[in-house]
């Protein structure tokens, strides 16, 4: 697991890389809010652990700008500004857990761990084909980060199709998995597979729902 330590006091950085190593991560530290930055949006890292004070680019920017720049980490404030409005200020803008300064190492370590747990968790409840976003715990869907408005027999259409990424399914399979309370007719998947085009492929050159002629449809990547 690799975490980013962005702290610039020398000496609580030092003992909260110890304690995260001790705790099975891979640690990055930096003092600087503009590199901590520069690391969270370019690589990959299981959880942030962020102060708010810092040379450069101070922490509720540097939050705030990752999620609009649509970096997921996990984030855990460490600060001392302890007052309330700060914690709400920080969660608002996109933080995901706030512990004040001084601060229990045991509880340092079991809130990161947690945050790291929560994401596994949610990660597992999306999926990615190139650009497209599933979120099936809230049945939302989005597109190069811009949300894809289904109906109900559309998303159940599309995430037949998303959880066989790659593999065609007939029109009778997908019949038989999305209509399976209702009757359709022989042209039913053809014309959903119409109009869940137009919403998921309409303006973007690579298409991702294809024809596989005499067989069925698939949803993937590459192209016809």
């Amino acid at each position: 697991m690799k975490a980013l330590l962005v702290e610039d006091e020398r000496p609580l950085g030092l003992a909260v890389t110890r304690v995260l190593t001790d705790a099975g991560f891979q640690v990055s530290w930096t003092t600087d809010g503009s590199r901590g930055y520069d690391a969270a949006l370019n690589e990959e890292y299981d959880v942030m652990v962020l102060d708010v004070l810092l040379p450069h680019k101070n922490g509720w920017d540097i939050c705030r700008d990752l999620r609009e720049a649509k970096r997921t980490v996990p984030i855990l404030m460490l600060t001392a500004l302890d007052e309330l409005s700060d914690k709400v200020r920080g969660l608002q803008i996109g933080a995901d857990d706030y512990l004040p300064k001084p601060f229990e190492v045991p509880e340092l370590v079991a809130r990161v761990q947690a945050l790291v747990r929560r994401d596994k968790v949610n990660r597992s409840l999306i999926t990615r084909i190139d650009d497209l976003e599933i979120d099936r715990s809230k049945r939302t869907v989005t597109r190069a980060g811009k949300e894809v408005r289904l109906t109900r027999r559309e998303y159940d259409l599309l995430e037949a199709l998303a959880s066989n990424e790659g593999r065609v399914l007939s029109r009778q399979t997908i019949q038989e998995r999305v209509w399976t309370d209702d009757e359709s007719f022989s042209n039913t998947v053809d014309v959903f597979i119409g109009t869940l085009r137009k919403k998921i492929d309409t303006g973007f050159e690579k298409k991702l729902i294809h024809t596989v002629h005499g067989f069925g449809y698939v949803l993937r990547a590459g192209g016809e």
